[in-house]
């Protein structure tokens, strides 16, 4: 049995597709079992992996976990020790690429993620561990840029040659199901990135290209930039962390390694694959 937290979002849902077609026994962990909405022969129980206490019963049977660090938080170390002492044998944790940078410039951490917290637990748990420090998610750009595609042409937002490395989620959670399902990850911790660096300004283009419309990303100043995302509900200290974050890499090519090639004996996907599997969401 593999107990997976952050079950209902993008990487998780794709590991228990994954885990389900492999015939695995999967529970998943969600704040409402209801609303879940996944496949049919997941086991769906209700409870909050940042109160590790409501989830105890959910650890009873089950072998090998998934970490999410913006779902159980701070309370990883907490969690581990509860899991380790009813038989759990592993734990897969979700880190970011950015991990070993300092706290106060992981804008992710903003947001609730606390991936240096989550790996040292799970390091540390006395598990079998893994780690997978995953770079941008490339499903990151529809959130940021879905719905001005959808309205037009142009696309406005700052630094236009910062560069990432977007990585498909379906990349990652292959990754993810090999190191819950095997032992040929473990103690590793998995640098995992796309196999491109491209800037904010190539992947508009490539937008445009696999969806058939002339896209043009038009660079503004970032404090315009930071009044818009506020405005649009993102944390201000978030937004700050982040256009940081773009100052210091503008004009950098984005670090790739080849570790998801290694591991699943092909490449990565790029990230024209992985707009093409979502295109009808940039679409009106």
């Amino acid at each position: 049995m593999i107990l997976v937290t952050g079950a209902t979002g993008n990487l998780g849902r794709s590991l228990i597709d994954l885990l389900s077609v492999a015939g695995v026994e999967i529970r998943a962990v969600t704040r409402k079992a209801q609303a879940a909405g996944l496949p049919d022969g997941v086991e769906v129980v209700e409870g909050d992996p940042s109160r590790p206490d409501t989830i105890v019963p959910a650890l009873r049977g089950v072998t090998a976990l998934f970490l999410h660090p913006r779902a159980v938080g701070i309370a990883a170390v907490e969690l581990l020790a509860l899991a380790r002492e009813r038989g759990v044998k592993r734990v897969v944790a979700l880190s970011a690429i950015n991990v070993d940078d300092d706290l106060d410039e992981q804008p992710s951490r903003y947001r609730g993620d606390r991936n240096k917290e989550v790996e040292d637990a799970a390091v540390g748990s006395g598990l079998a561990w893994v780690s997978l420090r995953a770079s941008s998610f490339a499903i990151n750009t529809l959130q940021a840029w879905g719905a001005q595609i959808r309205a037009g042409d142009v696309i406005y937002g700052p630094y236009a040659t910062f560069a990432e490395a977007p990585i498909h989620e379906r990349d990652l959670a292959e990754v993810g199901a090999r190191a819950l399902l095997s032992d040929e990850l473990v103690g590793r911790r998995l640098g995992l990135t796309g196999p491109q660096s491209l800037t904010h300004q190539e992947m508009v283009a490539i937008i445009g290209d696999v969806i058939g419309r002339p896209l043009r990303y038009q660079e503004i100043e970032p404090e315009a930039a930071k009044q818009g995302m506020v405005q649009h509900g993102f944390p201000e200290p978030f937004v700050e962390a982040l256009m940081a974050r773009y100052a210091r890499g503008v004009g950098q090519e984005a670090a790739t390694t080849s570790e998801v090639e290694k591991i699943l004996g092909r490449s990565a996907r790029t990230y024209a694959e992985w707009v093409a599997d979502h295109a009808a969401a940039f679409r009106n």
